[in-house]
C-alpha cells in the first residue's frame, strides 16, 4: 500500500522512489519480481484496539507503525501475507486529506481512516490488489490502519466506533 503525503519535498522524494521502483518492478511477465521471492516479515512495533460505542473491546491487533517517510511510501508494498490479527498503522503528525493507492501490494486489505481522536472517518472495504486507482478518506484524517479484506467485516467494526493505540516492544 503506498502512501500519498501532501508536503511538496515528500513528493519529489516520493517520486523518485517509485521512478526506482519501478526499473526494479518492470518485468515482461506477470511472475512476482525473483528479487522478491522472500515475504517481508511483519514487525510488531505496537498494539491496536478496536472498541465500539459503548466502550466494548471489539478486537486487539499487533500493529506495524508506519511513521518515517519511507516506512508510508512502501506500506505494505511487496508484501505476500500479513497475520490475521496484524495491521499497519500510518502516522501523521495533522489532520489532512489521506491518498492511498495498491500499486505492488498483492493482498486486498480493508483501509481504515482515523481522526486524531480515535474515531473512525471512513473505511474502505476490500481494496482491488495491485489497482493504481486512489483511495480518499472523505474527511481529513491523521491516522490509517491496513488489516486484511474482510477483517472489518468479521469484527462488525463500523465508522460508529473508535481506536486506541500505543507502541511496545515484543
Amino acid at each position: 500500500m503506498q502512501y500519498r503525503h501532501g508536503n511538496i519535498i515528500t513528493r519529489g522524494r516520493f517520486l523518485i522512489l517509485i521512478a526506482a521502483m519501478s526499473f526494479v518492478g518492470c518485468s515482461k511477465s506477470d511472475e512476482p519480481n525473483p528479487a522478491l521471492a522472500a515475504d517481508i516479515e511483519f514487525r510488531a512495533d505496537g498494539v491496536l484496539d478496536f472498541f465500539h460505542p459503548d466502550s466494548s473491546l471489539v478486537a486487539r491487533i499487533a500493529i506495524e507503525i508506519a511513521e518515517s517517510g519511507a516506512d508510508q511510501a512502501t506500506g505494505l508494498m511487496y508484501r505476500r501475507s500479513l497475520p490475521d490479527r496484524g495491521g499497519m498503522l500510518f502516522i501523521d503528525q495533522t489532520p489532512s486529506m489521506r491518498s492511498f493507492w495498491m500499486k505492488n501490494t498483492a493482498l486486498s486489505l480493508d483501509i481504515i481512516f482515523l481522526e486524531e481522536n480515535g474515531d473512525i472517518v471512513n473505511i474502505v472495504k476490500n481494496t482491488t490488489p495491485y489497482s493504481e486507482a486512489f483511495i480518499l478518506s472523505t474527511e481529513p484524517a491523521q491516522y490509517v490502519v491496513e488489516v486484511r479484506a474482510g477483517f472489518t467485516d468479521r469484527y462488525h467494526i463500523s465508522e460508529e466506533d473508535h481506536v486506541t493505540w500505543e507502541r511496545r516492544s515484543f
